[in-house]
This record gives structure tokens, sequence and C-alpha cells, in this order.
């Protein structure tokens, strides 16, 4: 209820919508104020199969352009029960006769969108890189799981979120790093060959993935922001190690000035660098250690007592 002016009662009172005549009435005296309005609110409705399932969705899908049919077609289900209707039987069998061009398509983009749970703007590029590759019909009997897996993680670093191949590894149905390692190049190389010029995949740096292995390991915003300042420093530095093998050797040099001491085992699981590997990159960082932390985070004392490699 609302209130409104009243012609009849010369003042303001509570008013009553009538939703399926669509008139506003006085509570008071009856009088009808406003008739056959519109109503410009949703208008939610259960189309699901089953009655118990509240889904308030009206339409379908967006329509999806890398598809022949902009994903618009109309499908068939099955018949409920072990003995189906014979009418909605025999449509299921002639669906099923008819060849789906994009079946394919539509599988993949299904694999990809539940992948990391990442946002939907590299799921779309990750879909287009695999439509490109799909339609040169070259991806034949190779690992679907591999060439998936590395689409999406072409996409993340085009779109200036990337993640490591272990971590696409980790959700990549079975495919090893080396699969989605050969399945990358693959890519990239199809791709340039159909464009006619070099691919870009994007610089990646050691703060792209700084932020997400302090969250692993649980570190304070403190610790977090020196890490995030020495990262920064260190690429003024000639130090010939990837990124990520640099962000893992900041992370561990950060936390041997800390109180919540980081095991290099710990690091390593959290950043999916080898324990080998985080030592050697920190035996190159180790020598410009007072140039790289903040003065604010440790001094000049707690520098020099800093472990040796």
């Amino acid at each position: 209820m609302a209130d409104a002016y009243c012609s009849d009662c010369k003042r303001s009172t509570e008013v009553v919508f009538d939703h399926s005549a669509g008139d506003t009435v006085c509570s008071e005296c009856g009088l009808v104020l406003e008739a056959h309005s519109i109503d410009e609110t949703s208008e939610w409705r259960t189309f699901a199969n089953e009655s118990g399932d509240n889904d308030p969705v009206r339409v379908g899908g967006p329509s999806n352009p890398l598809l022949t049919d902009g994903g618009l077609s109309t499908v068939i289900s099955k018949p409920n029960g072990a003995s189906g209707d014979f009418l909605s039987s025999s449509l299921g069998r002639w669906q099923n006769r008819g060849s789906n061009p994009d079946r394919t398509l539509i599988q993949a983009f299904k694999t990809i969108a539940t992948i990391l749970g990442l946002v939907a703007t590299i799921k779309d590029r990750a879909n287009e890189i695999y439509k490109k590759v799909e339609d040169q019909k070259s991806i034949r009997g190779r690992n679907q799981d591999a060439i998936l897996a590395a689409c999406l993680y072409i996409a993340c670093r085009q779109e200036d979120k990337p993640r490591t191949v272990k971590e696409i590894c980790s959700v990549a149905n079975g495919a090893t790093k080396k699969e989605i390692g050969r399945a990358k190049e693959y890519i990239v190389k199809q791709l340039e060959v159909e464009m006619g010029q070099s691919m870009e995949m994007g610089t990646i740096h050691a703060g792209d993935f700084l932020r997400r292995f302090c969250s692993h390991l649980g570190m304070t915003n403190q610790a977090v922001k020196a890490a995030q300042e020495a990262v920064q420093k260190s690429e003024e530095l000639d130090i010939r190690r990837s990124p990520i093998s640099v962000a893992a050797a900041v992370i561990y040099m950060i936390t041997q000035l800390s109180d919540e001491k980081k095991l290099l085992r710990d690091i390593s699981l959290a950043t999916g660098v080898a324990e080998g590997t985080i030592r050697n990159s920190y035996k190159d960082l180790y020598p410009y250690a007072t140039r790289l932390i903040p003065t604010w985070y440790a001094k000049e004392e707690d520098l020099r007592n800093l472990c040796s490699p």
C-alpha cells in the first residue's frame, strides 16, 4: 500500500493496487484513482521442466555469434520416465539423426566455462581462440583437454590476467603441463599462419602473480605491500629469471624478515615453483636486498642478518 491524493476524500489516503485490473483504488472511499495502468516491474514465472525447480528465467540464453545458428536453435528434450510418449520419442530420434555442426563447439564452450571460475571476458576470449583453431580442422586426434586448457592459458595472457601453466593444469581434466605447453605452441603457430603475423600474447610480470600467491600463503597486508614494492623494484634489475620465479623468491625474502616465516616447501606449493628454482632465484636477488626491501618494512640491521643463500 502507498499514499496518494483522493479527489473525493480531499486529502492523501492509502491506496491499493489491483494488479489484475491495473487499477489504483482509494482504501477509504473506494474511488478508482487510476485505471488500466501498466505494471513495469519484472514478471517472474517458472518455465522449468521440474515443478519443484524455482527457476525464474523467462527466456533462453543470449545469442552466441560463434555458433552457426547463434545458439538459438530448439532442442527437443527426452521424454520423462522409462516409457515416454511415442510422439516425443519419434521427434527425439529424428533430432538425433540430424547432424549438429556446433555439437563439438557447444561441449567445448561448456568445459571452458567451468574451468577456474574466471570472468566472462576471459572465457569469451578462450571461446574465440578455440573457434578459430577448430575451424581449421587441424585439432582432430589431439588431446582435447590440453587444447581447451591451452586456449584458456592464452586468453588469460591476452586479457592481462595471466595464470601459470600449473594453475591451468590443476583443472585441465588430466592434461599434463607438457601436453598443455605443446598445445599452446601448436595453437599459437596455427593462428599466426592464419593471421600472417606474430600473435600478441601480452607481457607477464612478477606482480601479476604476487597477490594471488601471497593470499595462498596467508600473508599479512603489510608483508604483501612490501613484496609488491620489492617486485616492482626487481624489474629495474637484470635478473634473468622467469617472473613466477622472481615472485616466489621475493616472497621467500619478505617472509624471512617477518615474525611469521614461511617454509620453502610451503612457498613452493603455493607458487608451483620448485624449491631449487626458488633457492637459485633468491641467490640472484640477495645482493640487491637493500635496494629491494622497503626501509619501512625492514631496518638495515635486519637486512644484514638476512640469511644468506
